[in-house]
């Protein structure tokens, strides 16, 4: 079976841009010391606080489990959700082709 990215991106209010930055750090550490996930947050080029968050998933199954939160992931969730500039975020899932 092939590979899964999955991508979050949103924009974030400028003025909590440094606890955007703290909290995305709390959160990698969670997602890929604690559950071994292939994890990163991007910036993009040229718009100043739009993110993208992407997942690597090396199976269909890894991907489903995302949706297995544990209680600090939804602490987490919940607190970026407050720094969301429209309260929007646009989900994204590639699937590799065989």
């Amino acid at each position: 079976m092939g590979k899964v990215i999955f991508t979050i991106s949103y924009d974030v209010i400028p003025e909590q841009r440094d606890e955007y930055l703290a909290l995305t750090r709390e959160m990698k550490t969670h997602l890929v010391e604690k559950n071994a996930k292939n994890y990163s947050v991007y910036e993009q080029k040229g718009k100043k606080n739009s993110f993208s968050e992407v997942f690597v998933c090396s199976s269909r199954e890894e991907y489903d489990q995302l949706e297995d939160q544990d209680e600090q992931m939804s602490q987490y969730i919940d607190r970026l959700e407050s720094l969301l500039a429209d309260g929007k975020m646009k989900y994204t899932t590639l699937v590799e082709v065989e």
